[in-house]
């Protein structure tokens, strides 16, 4: 998604939220304390519940749960207990405003959620119009923090970050020509983008040119003889992992035999299920911290796994700490008005979460935690080596 498609976006959505206002309660009225200080407290989470990453939908909304059950077990904040409400943003911009809205109307106080950055930017009016401070878990295109909107806030490592451990990577490999290959969407284009810049760098390998592949498509073979006729010997690819895994398959089909590295987007089994397991063997990934690579975090898989039946997966550390860091905001403000939050949250310092001591930066992102370079063994992501 480029610049100008996401003012043209982000218009629409503050368009919708003003014809919204007049039925009902509207954006404003949602998000005001119409009914005191009373009550439960509702976080609203927008997740992908439907679509091609459906699948990370349940992780997210699980944790969140899991924290939300653990908080109210302990008398709830301000003596009043946490209430979830989920919608389906099918990381699709249209319906995630769509998605927003609703649970403006139903009075959330803060938003905890976010995972596809392309449909996380057009909510950002929805909310701000009505008041809510946005803990942002997994969506972390740069275009987010470039808004420098007071209410939103980041908890994932951002494209800047996650650009900078790709190229450390890609040049302790030793790769000498490198393949960057998006979808065309903010997080995916972004990453690549600002990856290109860090590798065109004096003394950095040599770049291939961008490719751009439409996302949800069935056969990427012609992407892929693109790709190799540009003889490279290293390929990122910064989209999701419908697309990654297909696209990871078709390139060894075709007999490349260089490194290949996929985005956090595209961290689930389901890649190297796409991909097969021959081709998937290998694949790196840049990413922030999973449940498998939490050190420490025996106890919370465990109760994780208890509770729903499966174990936690990529994202869900990131939801259940953006339930707890609502929390803490809000007992800290003594107040859910979502002004006194955002200053509470501003002023956060040493909060403990899985990425460590949460500081934000000016920006409103995380000032510490950065990514990790993960690697598919077995069918799995694990952890391959750590970039400070």
């Amino acid at each position: 998604m480029g610049k100008s498609r996401v003012a043209v976006i982000w218009s629409l959505a503050t368009a919708v939220g003003m014809l919204t206002a007049g039925c009902g309660q509207g954006l404003l009225g949602g998000g005001s304390d119409t009914g005191g200080d009373e009550g439960p407290i509702t976080l609203g989470m927008l997740i992908p519940q439907s679509g091609s990453e459906a699948a990370i939908g349940p992780y997210m909304k699980n944790a969140a749960q899991l924290a939300v059950d653990e908080i109210n077990g302990k008398g709830g904040v301000l003596g009043r207990k946490l209430d979830l409400k989920v919608a389906d943003d099918a990381c699709d911009a249209q319906t995630a405003v769509a998605g927003a809205n609703k649970l403006v109307t139903e009075g959330v106080k803060i938003s905890v959620g976010g995972y596809c950055s392309g449909a996380t930017l057009p909510t950002l009016p929805v909310f701000g119009k009505a008041n809510i401070p946005m803990i942002i878990p997994a969506a972390n295109s740069q275009e987010l923090v470039d808004q420098h909107l007071k209410h939103v806030f980041l908890i994932n490592g951002t494209g800047t970050q996650q650009a900078a451990a790709a190229m450390a990577w890609i040049t302790k490999q030793g790769a000498q020509r490198v393949a960057l290959v998006h979808d065309n969407t903010s997080y995916s284009k972004d990453i690549a983008v600002r990856t290109q810049a860090l590798l065109d760098q004096a003394g950095g390998p040599d770049t291939a040119i961008l490719s751009a592949v439409t996302p949800k498509e069935s056969d990427y073979s012609a992407n892929v003889n693109n790709i190799l006729a540009k003889k490279p010997d290293f390929v990122y690819w910064t989209g999701y992992f419908q697309e990654g895994g297909l696209i990871t398959r078709q390139l060894r089909q075709a007999g490349y035999k260089g490194g290949i590295m996929v985005g956090d987007g595209s961290v689930s089994e389901k890649l190297a299920q796409i991909a097969g397991a021959e081709a998937g063997e290998g694949v790196y990934a840049t990413m922030t911290q999973t449940p498998e690579t939490l050190q420490g975090a025996e106890t919370w898989i465990a109760d994780y796994k208890k509770k729903f039946g499966s174990a936690p997966g990529p994202y869900s550390n990131q939801a259940y700490d953006a339930v707890r860091l609502a929390a803490e905001a809000v007992k800290k403000a003594g107040s859910t008005d979502g002004a006194k939050v955002i200053t509470a949250l501003e002023g956060i310092d040493g909060f403990q979460m899985f990425s460590g001591p949460l500081r934000f930066t000016p920006d409103h992102t995380l000032s510490t935690g950065g990514f990790q370079i993960l690697v598919v063994k077995s069918g799995k992501f694990a952890l391959q080596d750590a970039l400070k």
